[in-house]
């Protein structure tokens, strides 16, 4: 079977449901198979649905739900009418949901049933939207009052799947909008034309060497982009197949990969480390999978890790704006600590002085910048945010924010963060947003939110630095039940160090720097030793 590498990703699901309709394209853990035909029919359905509701090209759709034969048809219905999809993070709450949905001005939300308290929270400070559409077919009777909204079920919006809405789309019509954090603002939605979406997918397709033979576990969220254009994308592209899950698991991952024949996955760098972490087995190498995608793949333990379970690690580096252009190339051999070589066909990439953008020499430590030489296939701006835009842009580049050197021979080596972003198991987290959520607790007159090393490599655990108001004194027990309630889980602090004041710059601004290099000190409250379970105080915010 040919892979389809050129094409955008109506005309690719329209192609799949003709040429192999009947061949299975998905199932979910515990559910049946769907096949491409399948597939489409239920997409041309919902595609019928939003044109009914007056879904206009060009117009954001919200999608804030878990892996699902349903989300999955309602992002690739959002295509064939041209509108934006726009998957929000199932962890959003409070502010952060907020911000992106204001910021998008979005319609009409798909939302999973479960999730629909958190949108009674926000309720007030919503003025774009209309319609709430909820997963799964819930009763009318049991969908709760939004006043000002119209709520339905998921089933009452379907049309009968036979028609195609057959709008145009180009590579450069948006495809989806994703929200990923910044640095010391609020999540930035990230514009991704259609061109952009499906060299995302090639680029998996070749840099993993998928063919129509592979089942691809994908237990990576929509809301993220490596699980939904490589995995589902970058399979409909050769016409394999796809093994949904909601979440990962470290003790089922093998068993599920087993039981459902899955050849190739994505893991983030911690995964393997918790992979690695199980008391090794007799049989850790028999099962199917032949190769990971990983970013990173870490150096200490790439080579046992390969040797224990059989697996060939290709790692690579890339982010949401620019695609994955850093690739370890498949017919050589792992180059521990590198993340790859460039794919020079698609981008330039330089690294360059952070403060002068001026170009370092081979070997030397700089920020990567990059831009592509194709147009369309990397992103248009961040959504309504054209100062950041031109910031990230500056001098006709775009600047990564992260430190690399490029070796003689072309391997790239990541390096560090240029800023004090803050990464916790894939996440990009916003320090705004901790800070945000931290000065409203009673008693905190200021606080600081860094990033500390985890016990995996190239991770971050959240060290939360607080100035108590004259009198107060904070119970940290407390402040963490707080933030579980206004922070998505991941954003959660690990660690709250109480400080008399924070180290500042000549203008005034916290040297969050010198946090993060101080770290944690004897004296820092740490929520593992002290037994507060993160999954119970997010259980008890989420009920209460």
């Amino acid at each position: 079977m040919t892979p389809k590498l050129e094409a955008l990703l109506p005309d690719l699901l329209r192609e799949r449901a003709a040429e192999t309709g009947d061949r299975e394209f998905f199932r979910s853990i515990g559910g049946g198979a769907v096949t491409y035909g399948e597939a489409y029919s239920r997409t041309c359905a919902i595609a019928q649905g939003l044109v009914a509701l007056g879904v206009e090209h060009g117009e954001c759709v919200l999608i804030m739900a878990d892996n699902s034969a349903d989300s999955i048809c309602t992002w690739l219905a959002t295509s064939l009418t041209g509108a934006v999809e726009v998957a929000i993070n199932t962890g959003y709450r409070g502010q952060s949901l907020t911000h992106a949905m204001q910021n998008s001005q979005a319609r009409l939300m798909f939302i999973d049933e479960e999730l629909l308290p958190r949108l009674v929270g926000v309720r007030e400070s919503l003025t774009h939207l209309e319609t709430v559409v909820v997963y799964p077919s819930a009763t009318p009777a049991a969908l709760p009052d939004l006043p000002g909204l119209t709520v339905t079920t998921f089933d009452a919006i379907l049309g009968d799947g036979s028609t195609d809405p057959h709008r145009p789309i180009g590579p450069n019509d948006l495809a989806s909008i994703v929200y990923t954090s910044g640095t010391t603002g609020p999540a930035k939605g990230v514009m991704m034309p259609h061109g952009q979406i499906s060299l995302f997918s090639r680029l998996g397709v070749e840099g993993a060497n998928l063919t129509e033979d592979d089942a691809f576990y994908c237990f990576i969220p929509l809301f993220h982009v490596a699980g939904k254009f490589i995995g589902i994308m970058g399979s409909m592209m050769t016409g394999g197949r796809v093994v949904l899950d909601t979440r990962f698991s470290v003790e089922a991952w093998l068993p599920r990969v087993r039981e459902h024949g899955c050849t190739v996955a994505l893991l983030h760098g911690p995964l393997v480390e918790m992979l690695h972490q199980l008391p090794e087995a007799a049989d850790d190498a028999d099962n199917p999978v032949t190769r990971i995608m990983a970013s990173p793949f870490p150096a200490h333990i790439a080579l046992d890790f390969q040797r224990r379970f059989g697996i060939r690690g290709i790692e690579t580096w890339g982010m949401t704006e620019v695609t994955i252009p850093i690739w370890q190339p498949y017919d050589e051999p792992i180059r521990l600590g590198s993340c790859g070589r460039l794919r020079a066909e698609h981008f330039d990439l330089r690294v360059v002085d952070p403060d002068t953008d001026e170009e370092m020499p081979v070997g030397r430590t700089g920020e990567m910048v990059l831009r592509p030489r194709r147009p369309w296939t990397m992103m248009q701006g961040y959504f309504r945010m054209p100062e950041v835009t031109l910031a990230a842009w500056r001098n006709l580049w775009f600047h990564t924010g992260d430190l690399a050197y490029i070796a003689e021979d072309g391997y790239v080596y990541f390096v560090d963060r240029v800023k004090e972003r803050i990464r916790r198991r894939a996440e990009n987290i916003s320090s705004f947003d901790i800070e945000a959520a931290g000065v409203t607790f009673p008693g905190i007159a200021e606080c600081a939110a860094v990033g500390v090393p985890s016990e995996f490599e190239g991770d971050d655990d959240v060290l939360l630095c607080v100035i108590e108001t004259a009198g107060a004194t904070v119970d940290p027990v407390e402040l963490i039940a707080h933030l579980a309630a206004n922070l998505p889980h991941f954003m959660v602090p690990r660690y709250v160090r109480f400080m008399e004041q924070l180290p500042r710059t000549p203008t005034g601004k916290p040297q969050k720097a010198f946090l993060r290099t101080e770290g944690v000190t004897p004296a820092t409250w740490d929520r593992k030793t002290s037994g507060v379970s993160l999954r119970d105080v997010v259980r008890a915010s989420e009920a209460s």
